[in-house]
């Protein structure tokens, strides 16, 4: 079987490594791919801005199954064209990924689904902002409607910064097209967890939980970033939660859609708040996430392609999946400078000892291959991942294998799941 994964980042890394284990797939592509990937994966060049490049390459390929792992070829309607030529391919239409790729329309659909949320505007002008933002008490969550790569919301401390950062916005020097339109949400407190599900378009199958670090500096300091690491541990979510989750929100999301014309298929990644109010959803993202997907797959047990397959021809079922009990921790490795201006093509060394390190796999993020050595090429560079028996097993061996890779400007958190060991 021949199958496609579009993308480049360690997710996409994560699932190729993933669907190579499959004993079903004789050969697997990875477009554009990066430096790590192309060892799990034959890369092909494609322009991931571009849908006619994407199909460009497809027609070329002949794939069996397509796997759309970022957001931007969903946006554009990779998953509605392939279908309209036949094509396989694994993830939500253009439509049902507005839940993702707007959030005034994922606020909006949740009220009217009455899904737990935070109190929320929406706005289009800089006097409507003005207006709504008094109705707000700080820190207050600023949110560009559109698509910012993990950068588009900003807590605000005061009404003056909620004031400039609206404005900025607004005027789309901060984000360009993504922040014409602003939504304003009250600032729940509580700890967030990434829970996940894949759809047929009826039924749904939760996958493990996780639990993201946005902020680049230890103990949540400095600015969001697209993740600086994640863990996963089976006390994130006990059954009871789980079920809760899976009845308020996943599952009426899933009915939610179908009801509006929009079946969704695919992964739901639902962003949630467990506040004293018990859990709200902060966002949802309509594709695994990242870093999420890599200490998710390093517990995932059972085969990745059987339940892609199972959501694309509507047979998912609960215990779709099986999990490993084990613990999983994945520490980012980013450039200098991020998530600002970076400089890359920094030769990076000690992969391989990192590699070596038990229960390890450093996935590639932003990485190009040279001459048989590895260098920088994007903010986020690896997500050295370890899976053990306990969290702070997994945690040690992947702080020793992080340890080992050096590059210039390196930098990463030294308190991925610290939160979890304290309690």
């Amino acid at each position: 079987m021949k199958v496609l994964l579009i993308g480049n980042g360690g997710r996409e890394h994560a699932l190729a490594w993933k669907l190579r284990q499959s004993p079903r797939i004789s050969e697997l592509y990875c477009a554009p791919g990066n430096g790590g990937i192309s060892g799990e994966a034959e890369c092909a060049p494609v322009d991931l801005k571009s849908l006619e490049s994407i199909v460009r390459l497809a027609a070329q390929l002949k794939p069996d199954l397509t796997v759309v792992g970022p957001e931007l070829p969903l946006q554009l309607g990779i998953v509605d064209e392939f279908t309209r030529h036949g094509w396989p391919v694994f993830g939500p239409t253009k439509a049902a990924a507005q839940l993702e790729t707007s959030k005034s329309f994922a606020k909006e659909f949740m009220h009217r689904r009455r899904i737990p949320t935070s109190h929320y505007a929406i706005c289009d002008s800089l006097g409507e902002f003005d207006h709504a933002i008094g109705r707000f008490s700080t820190p207050v969550v600023i949110k560009a409607d559109g698509l910012a790569a993990g950068k588009g919301v900003v807590i605000a401390k005061t009404k003056d910064e909620a004031a400039a950062t609206g404005a900025e916005m607004l005027s789309g020097k901060m984000l360009g097209e993504a922040g014409a339109r602003v939504v304003i949400e009250e600032c729940l407190k509580g700890d967030e967890i990434s829970f996940l599900v894949l759809s047929d378009g009826e039924r749904v199958a939760p996958l493990v939980a996780a639990q993201d670090h946005k902020r680049v500096g230890d103990g949540d300091t400095g600015p969001n970033t697209g993740g600086m690491g994640a863990y996963s541990t089976s006390q994130l979510l006990d059954q009871q939660m789980s079920n809760w989750l899976l009845q308020h929100v996943a599952r009426p999301v899933i009915e939610g859609m179908k009801a509006e014309g929009m079946t969704y298929k695919g992964i739901l990644y639902c962003g949630l708040m467990m506040t004293a109010r018990g859990p709200m959803v902060l966002e949802f993202n309509c594709r695994f996430g990242d870093p999420e997907t890599q200490p998710i797959m390093m517990r995932l047990e059972s085969d990745l392609l059987e339940a892609i397959e199972a959501s694309i021809e509507g047979r998912v079922s609960d215990g779709n999946f099986r999990w490993s009990q084990d613990a999983s921790v994945c520490v980012v490795m980013a450039s200098g400078g991020y998530p600002g201006t970076i400089e890359v093509g920094k030769k990076i060394t000690g992969i391989e000892d990192a590699d070596e390190v038990e229960g390890v796999k450093v996935f590639h993020a932003g990485t190009s291959v040279r001459d048989g050595a590895f260098y920088t090429s994007g903010g986020r560079v690896l997500g050295v991942t370890a899976r053990a028996a306990s969290l702070d097993n997994a945690a040690d061996r992947a702080y020793e294998a992080a340890s080992k890779i050096q590059f210039d400007g390196a930098h990463y958190r030294k308190d991925i799941g610290a939160r979890a060991l304290k309690k």
